[in-house]
């Protein structure tokens, strides 16, 4: 029977609404509690700091999603214009510390840690390196998300998920050996997956002409083999501003689990193939490309990425706009990090026409007015190139896509210079030869609205030199963004010490403002500044001296008073840690020969050589033994100690920016596109000895002549020797050269292994050697001596430091971002209400 009661309608309560997290010391004590006993159901007997870690992680983590749910609300109510950051490699680090200040919670979470007889530094030490990155490339776009993320620039950056990172080094018997990096071994507490955005990319297959019902003809991509990509999203937040942006790391799985027919017939191998291929996609960072299987992987990496990331971003779309993309360039901009993610250039295309039905020419004016391009080598070999053949076969619709492209950009060109046949084959993007190859850098330039360069130098370079064609073209499209670091990682997060030093002393509007630095600049005069400035630089040289020791086991016997001479980078013939060992092998030269006019040095090199770069590995290989050699010599002593440290990672430079004296920035002047390791040991009071090369030329500029100690021959001294380069008679002319040649060619540093090093030395002594190692030796010994007399005046030395810090606010990606934004991007800030 009906009720005659009224029905009173009650407001649907909201399931997502939480009280706010509190941000006292208490609430994280109950937080961390909560977490450690239900979540991972440890209890008082469990002490180890890995758990403990997590707990607090999941914590921090509450108050980041709060953050991120409003600033995707932001972004999505304002319907604003946004920024995707594509690239192969994000070089995070360790997330807590950050996290921590960028909350501003690091002085409450310390305390709450405490107060449960909890070392915060322990935690912080217990979290795993996330392993998603090779070097400088992935740090500067690790940098640049946390720069966007306080600027509230509504970026979202879009890598992949490796399951390994690129590997572990260990020294054996002075030899790197690689062993898997498996940092997700226990999983991310900081990433969210996110199956409901996942994708599906395709893969092999053949290409159709088909009709639509509307009588329109359309490209079809048949009989492919598809895998899936799964978005994992780890918070990015801004410091202390509210704003949470997103890094998009892509997994790919494969569609089917196991063919059961094939497990049920008792293949079980065969059953599971699918998977495993599908899988390898996102195995590990950067594969081995020295054979064809690593070349056709890597290919596979890079579509995978850029076809994950725009079909997110058009799903975005139309989810927002339906199918009508009159306004899409208005709202969307593309910036390529390098050649890796090139390859979206054809993938817009076709997904713009065949999956949204958009003409040819629809769809390249929003390829190539959404499209930006950063460049980061000056090396032609490190360029990618991918055989026609094998893209072909993986990717028969892009390949269409770009000969196409080509064909377009040749008329182009024949049409502004007619009959210059050498031109059209310099400019095109295939590559003719035994075999046609497909130059992805051309690709990249002609189908964007702007190509940058990373230095000033660098842009000059790719503008005279390696894309001289393109930029006679389209002179617009060249543009310079000198790179540079985060100031919250690269001081205020890995050095407070000095970092509360500067705040005392000027405020801590530095922290986002990195030009405030300039305001230390007078108190190098004062005395009493001075002291507190060398007595911080000596204790986080006393905690690197102890880093190294309980990292590696490794007895030290120089102290704090002596020079830390500093050059870590990755392991490369142009970057010449191979000068560098020669200046040691001269400065033990000089001891044995009872030269004890010598500031006690202790020089550190690290870095990681490419598993299939044999001169790089040899290099390793020299550097410990003539570390061996040195650091075994009664007669040497405390006056002189070379060091290699293994396994060289973000978390590692973060406990050596602090302790370093003297930066080593020895490339090969034009070799270098910018460098970023240079920007942070400056940033925290470093006194950088170089050539004028990448960025080097402009932190010269920044801390004047005075502060810098510059060796070696310039770009265009070096083009211009090439012609009659002999190493052999420099060598002849210099007799302490040619005592460091003697000591390596007679076998001193490998007596029980004959003809190791032969191929080095013959390198070196080659008039053809690429990187003129020789030609600088002379310049370097002398500019180093330069660095001794320095050095022996620790008032002047530390007057020096505070300058080198004052002047480095240029190279902070705060002031790199803002530069993108305001020539390239052209985003708004958008302020998040929490």
């Amino acid at each position: 029977m009906p009720s005659n009661k009224f029905v009173i309608s009650k407001p649907k309560p909201s399931i997502t609404k939480l009280p706010e997290q509190g941000r006292k010391k208490t609430d994280f004590i109950d937080d961390f509690k909560q977490y450690y006993v239900h979540l991972l159901g440890r209890d008082e007997n469990c002490r180890s700091p890995y758990y403990a870690g997590e707990a607090l992680s999941q914590a921090i983590r509450d108050r980041l999603m709060e953050r991120w749910k409003a600033t995707h609300q932001t972004y999505k109510s304002n319907d604003c214009r946004r920024g995707y950051y594509l690239s192969m490699e994000f070089l995070m680090g360790r997330t807590l510390s950050n996290a921590l200040l960028n909350l501003g919670v690091t002085e409450p979470v310390t305390q709450a840690m405490y107060d449960l007889g909890i070392a915060i530094e322990e935690l912080i030490s217990s979290e795993q390196d996330a392993g998603l990155g090779n070097g400088g490339l992935g740090r500067l776009a690790a940098c640049f998300i946390d720069s966007c993320a306080t600027l509230q620039l509504p970026v979202i950056g879009y890598g992949l998920r490796y399951e390994y990172g690129m590997f572990t080094q260990t020294i054996v018997n002075g030899e790197q050996v690689e062993k898997p990096d498996h940092w997700l071994r226990h999983g991310n507490v900081w990433e969210i997956e996110r199956l409901e955005y996942s994708h599906s990319i395709k893969f092999g297959g053949h290409t159709e002409i088909q009709t639509d019902e509307s009588g329109k003809q359309r490209h079809c991509w048949m009989s492919t083999s598809n895998v899936l990509a799964v978005p994992f999203d780890t918070p990015i937040p801004g410091y202390q501003n509210g704003t949470v942006n997103s890094l998009r790391l892509w997994k790919a799985v494969a569609t089917e689990e196991f063919n059961l027919d094939e497990f049920n017939a008792g293949d079980y191998a065969e059953a599971v193939a699918a998977k495993n291929t599908a899988e390898n996609i996102t195995m590990v960072l950067y594969p081995n490309d020295a054979n064809e299987n690593g070349k056709e992987l890597r290919l596979r990496q890079q579509y995978f990425l850029a076809s994950a990331s725009l079909q997110d971003v058009i799903a975005h779309w139309t989810g927002m706009h339906g199918d009508n993309f009159e306004r899409f360039v208005e709202k969307s901009c593309f910036q390529l990090n390098d050649t890796h993610p090139s390859i979206a250039i054809a993938e817009l295309m076709r997904l713009l026409m065949d999956m949204h039905g958009l003409s040819w020419d629809q769809a390249w004016a929003i390829t190539k007015n959404t499209m930006a391009y950063t460049n980061h080598t000056l090396l032609p070999e490190a360029l990618e190139k991918w055989p026609v053949s094998l893209m072909q076969r993986l990717l028969p619709r892009l390949t269409e896509i770009i000969f196409e492209i080509n064909a377009r950009f040749m008329a182009e060109v024949a049409m502004h210079w007619p009959a210059d046949g050498e031109r059209l084959s310099r400019m095109s993007v295939i590559e003719e030869g035994a075999e046609q190859q497909v130059r992805m850098a051309h690709l990249a330039i002609v189908g964007s609205f702007s190509v940058n360069g990373v230095a000033q130098l660098h842009s000059q370079l790719l503008q005279q030199d390696l894309f001289k064609d393109f930029y006679a073209l389209w002179p617009h499209k060249f543009n310079n963004k000198t790179n540079g670091v985060t100031p919250r990682r690269w001081l205020a997060a890995c050095n407070p010490e000095l970092a509360s030093l500067i705040t005392e002393t000027i405020g801590d509007r530095w922290i986002t403002d990195l030009s405030q630095l300039k305001r230390l600049e007078p108190y190098a005069e004062n005395a009493q500044f001075r002291q507190r400035w060398h007595a911080i630089k000596q204790a986080a040289k006393q905690r690197l001296i102890d880093y190294k020791k309980i990292k590696h086991g490794t007895e030290l016997r120089f102290s704090v008073d002596a020079l830390f001479d500093v050059q870590v980078k990755r392991i490369h013939e142009y970057k010449r840690q191979l000068l560098n060992v020669l200046h040691v092998i001269h400065l033990y030269n000089c001891i044995k020969k009872g030269d004890a006019d010598r500031v006690p040095r202790c020089v550190l090199i690290g870095g990681k050589a490419a598993p299939g770069y044999r001169m790089a590995k040899k290099t390793i290989k020299l550097i410990n033994n003539v570390a061996q050699v040195i650091n075994s010599d009664p007669e040497v002593g405390d006056k002189l100690t070379l060091l290699f440290l293994p396994d060289y990672r973000v978390s590692a430079m973060e406990k050596i920016c602090p302790g370093a004296d003297l930066s080593e920035q020895i490339s090969t002047a034009g070799k270098e596109a910018s460098g970023t390791g240079n920007m942070k040991l400056m940033m925290n009071g470093a006194i950088t000895i170089g050539t004028l090369d990448g960025a080097n030329i402009e932190i010269r500029e920044e801390v004047g002549d005075e502060n810098f100690f510059l060796f070696g021959l310039t770009e265009e001294q070096i083009e211009a020797r090439r012609a009659h380069y002999d190493p052999l008679e420099m060598i002849d002319q210099d007799e302490d050269l040619q005592r460091v040649m003697h000591l390596l060619e007679s076998g001193y540093f490998n007596q029980f292994e004959p003809g190791i090093f032969d191929d080095l030395i013959n390198s070196i002594k080659s008039p053809h050697d690429p990187w003129m190692t020789i030609a600088d030796f002379r310049s370097f010994v002398d500019a180093q001596k330069r660095v001794e007399d320095a050095y022996r005046d620790k008032d002047h030395w530390t007057k020096m430091s505070i300058l080198n810090c004052a002047n480095s606010g240029k190279f902070s990606t705060d002031r790199t971002i803002s530069e993108y934004n305001r020539d390239i991007w052209k985003l708004k800030p958008q302020p998040v209400k929490n």
